[in-house]
């Protein structure tokens, strides 16, 4: 994996003038085909999401930018004061990215749960085929909590998914490892 330039890189809120962009992205099939729910998101369906996202206290939507070009979206859902707890959600945009760079959309992903928003659990959900996803992010440090089986029907074919989550701590703990394998330069911050 190449180092990168940890400057090129940054999450910034979602807005309105993003909209269109991240409903192309999301009804990609390449990134469509990894959620939960499967169809073409129309401009109103996308439009009313982003009116409840801009209201809510539990969720918040983020731009992955890479050299001040849009090319993935984050989330955060559920977010929990009370349990410091959030699920958390991701992907990449555009198709032409070097290898590596989801690696460090999740780096500043988890930085932004645990040292920003100062949650100690962050939980992701997957389905069983989007093994590439369980890999890294157990690179990361998750720990699978759980399986659902038979969770998603697709195609008439059943699916499980896979409740993965990390501990502030153990972000905390290998926080710098990662970010040394994927920085040219790591600042501790």
């Amino acid at each position: 994996m190449i180092k990168f330039r940890e400057q090129d890189f940054r999450l910034r809120p979602l807005r309105e003038t993003d909209l269109d962009l991240v409903r192309g992205w999301r009804n990609a099939d390449r990134v469509r085909l990894n959620m939960y729910r499967t169809h073409i998101i129309g401009e109103a369906e996308h439009r009313s999401w982003f009116a409840r996202l801009d209201g809510s206290v539990s969720d918040r939507a983020f731009v992955f930018e890479m050299q001040d070009r849009p090319v993935g979206f984050v989330s955060f859902t559920q977010i929990s004061a009370e349990h410091r707890r959030a699920f958390w959600a991701f992907y990449l945009g555009d198709a032409e990215l070097p290898r590596g760079t989801g690696a460090v959309m999740e780096c500043l992903a988890l930085d932004h749960g645990f040292l920003t928003l100062g949650l100690h659990k962050l939980s992701c959900e997957v389905i069983a085929f989007n093994a590439a996803v369980i890999k890294m992010h157990k690179r990361f440090g998750f720990a699978e909590e759980g399986i659902f089986r038979d969770e998603i029907l697709r195609d008439g074919q059943y699916h499980d998914v896979h409740r993965l989550a990390l501990m502030a701590d153990d972000w905390r703990a290998g926080r710098m490892q990662h970010r040394a394998a994927l920085f040219q330069e790591t600042v501790q911050v």
